[in-house]
C-alpha cells in the first residue's frame, strides 16, 4: 500500500498524541481520530474503518493492557484494519494471543527503540498493507516466553493442578486431602514434576521453590 492512509490513535499521553497526529499529517496521512482509550479507539475504528490503527498498550482506566485487547477484538470485528502496537511496554500473553491467529497486519514497536521517524512511518505502511512488523525486543520476550511455557507441557493435568497447590505453599498432606487421595500417590506426583522440569536433588535448593518459580513464569 502506498500514498496517503487514514489512520486512528490510541495513546492516553496528551503529548504524545498530539506529536504522532503531527508526524503523520506532515507525511501526507490523514489521522480520522486521535482517542485516549480503548472504548474511544473501538468506537472510531468503528465509525472510520481506517487502513491503520496505532495503539499504546496501557490506557484508562486500568492502565494495564486495555490497548492489546482493543486491538484483539478490532482483528475480529474489522480484519482488514491494520493494527500497530506503539508502546514502552512488552504485555508478552496479550501480544502471544493477538499474533496467534494471523500475523498478517499486526505491528509490534517499543517508542524508546524507534530511532528514524522515515523507517517508523514506513512500518505503518507495511502493516496497512497486511504485513508484520516486530521489534526484535518483542520477538525476544515471545519466545522465551514460549520456552517457558514449553518446560511446563511435558505435565500431564494431574501434574499441573499438583504444581498449582505446591506454588500455593501446600504440604503433600494437604494436597492429597484437596483430591482425595494418598499422600504416597502426591509423593509420586511431586517426584515425576521434579523429573520432568530438571530438578535434581540437591543440598542447597529447595525443588519446591525452583518449580514455583517455574509455574510462575509459565
Amino acid at each position: 500500500m502506498s500514498g496517503r492512509l487514514r489512520i486512528v490513535i490510541a495513546e492516553d499521553a496528551a503529548i504524545m498524541r498530539d506529536g504522532l497526529t503531527q508526524t503523520l499529517t506532515r507525511r501526507g496521512h490523514e489521522v480520522v481520530a486521535a482517542v485516549a482509550d480503548a472504548d474511544a479507539l473501538r468506537e472510531a475504528v468503528d465509525a472510520h474503518r481506517p487502513d491503520v490503527a496505532i495503539i499504546d498498550v496501557r490506557m484508562p482506566p486500568t492502565h494495564t493492557d486495555e490497548g492489546l485487547r482493543a486491538a484483539q477484538a478490532i482483528r475480529g470485528a474489522h480484519p482488514g484494519v491494520g493494527v500497530l502496537v506503539f508502546s514502552q511496554y512488552i504485555e508478552t500473553q496479550s501480544a502471544a494471543e493477538l499474533l496467534a491467529g494471523s500475523a498478517e497486519g499486526v505491528g509490534y514497536l517499543l517508542k524508546d527503540r524507534v530511532a528514524d521517524v522515515g523507517d517508523f512511518v514506513d512500518a505503518i505502511a507495511r502493516v496497512a498493507a497486511g504485513g508484520t512488523v516486530l521489534d526484535p525486543e518483542v520477538v525476544r520476550h515471545l519466545l522465551r516466553a514460549s520456552r517457558r511455557a514449553d518446560a511446563l507441557a511435558v505435565l500431564t493435568p494431574r501434574e499441573r493442578e499438583v504444581l498449582s497447590l505446591v506454588a500455593q505453599g501446600r504440604s503433600n498432606a494437604a494436597i492429597a486431602a484437596e483430591f482425595t487421595i494418598s499422600p504416597r500417590v502426591v509423593e509420586k506426583h511431586v517426584a515425576s514434576i521434579f523429573a520432568k522440569l530438571g530438578l535434581e536433588p540437591s543440598g542447597n535448593d529447595n525443588r519446591r521453590v525452583l518449580a514455583t518459580i517455574k509455574y510462575l513464569e509459565s
